[in-house]
């Protein structure tokens, strides 16, 4: 039995000890947080002052923005002051706040993926019902479900987690506080606390991406049995950014809560978490809305009337931007 010992911060040893390697990877971090954090704020602007976005799809792009900036901001700031400061601590109340948000909205993250699949397969495979089936409060009742859902099946974990003392060491083999790198610091008998970290992940993992393929699948079944090419291409066209966003989603999440935690997968754990933490939630604005036309005319429209309010705001510059953006993610 290791020694027990009350723990008032813990040590991170992020991604290396070469400062000149942390202040790049700090700049090249920042750069894509302020990316994710614009680019998710337009998107949330533009679905609310639009009137031709009032739509189902866009209320749910819109809370899955919203989560996007808060999953992103749970971890990034703090790396951020680790890399630049050196210092790589992060408080015992601190840890425990960053692994409860990271968890609680990493799975929210699945329902609303869910939702958003489940919007797609009423669209495509039953469009004469959809606004019936799809109404205001009908989704509404989905979204909270999505954030209430989540909040009581993780912040219950994260209180007995908080059960256990931390046996001798404080050092944590990541960047931010998982789950792994903490659960081999606690003392005593854990096996329940295991076990209901894999039926949370079961349940919130491996059952909403079980309902996820279910409904891409009936989806692409139908958009098969359309009988003209340019039917088809439409279709699929407004299901590929879902299916991408998804694909990468859950593979990074399956890759590293699935699998068995080794030691000797930490780094890879951590390279994954990058993919996980940084780059899906900068996807989000270039994969859902840059090849949008919807999206670009209601973001000109927005530029023309700031233009009229202020008169020196760079209309034109923002609008060839948004063309060449749309281009390369086309």
């Amino acid at each position: 039995m290791r020694n027990q010992t009350k723990v008032k911060e813990f040590l991170l040893l992020g991604f290396t000890e070469n400062h000149n390697l942390e202040i790049f990877l700090f700049v090249l971090f920042l750069i894509m947080y302020l990316m994710t954090i614009t680019g998710n704020l337009l998107i949330i602007i533009i679905t609310l002052t639009d009137v031709h976005l009032q739509t189902p799809m866009y209320f749910f792009l819109r809370n899955y923005a919203i989560l996007e900036i808060g999953y992103t901001t749970a971890v990034m700031p703090k790396t951020l002051i680790n890399l630049a400061s050196g210092r790589k601590t992060i408080s015992y109340v601190g840890c425990i706040t960053q692994f409860f948000l990271y968890f609680f909205l990493g799975t929210t993250d699945f329902f609303l993926l869910t939702v958003m699949s489940f919007d797609r397969y009423v669209a495509i495979c039953h469009p004469l019902r959809y606004t019936t089936i799809m109404s205001d409060r009908f989704c509404t009742l989905l979204v909270l479900f999505s954030w209430i859902g989540s909040f009581i099946l993780i912040f219950s974990q994260t209180m007995y987690f908080t059960h256990f003392p931390v046996c001798g060491s404080n050092v944590v083999n990541h960047f931010f506080c998982d789950f792994a790198p903490l659960h081999i610091l606690l003392c005593g008998d854990t096996r329940l606390l295991e076990l209901m970290s894999f039926i949370s992940a079961v349940f919130s993992l491996l059952g909403t991406l079980a309902i996820t393929i279910v409904s891409y699948g009936k989806i692409i079944s139908t958009v098969l049995r359309i009988p003209t090419a340019s039917g088809r291409q439409k279709a699929f066209s407004t299901c590929a950014a879902h299916i991408i966003v998804v694909s990468i989603t859950y593979g990074s999440c399956i890759s590293m809560y699935v699998n068995p935690v080794q030691d000797n997968r930490q780094s890879f754990n951590k390279v994954v978490a990058v993919l996980n933490n940084v780059l899906c939630p900068l996807m989000t604005p270039f994969v859902y809305c840059l090849r949008n036309k919807q999206v670009q005319q209601a973001f000109r429209d927005i530029t023309r009337k700031l233009a009229t309010i202020i008169p020196t705001f760079p209309i034109q510059a923002l609008e060839i931007q948004c063309d060449v953006l749309a281009r390369v993610s086309g």
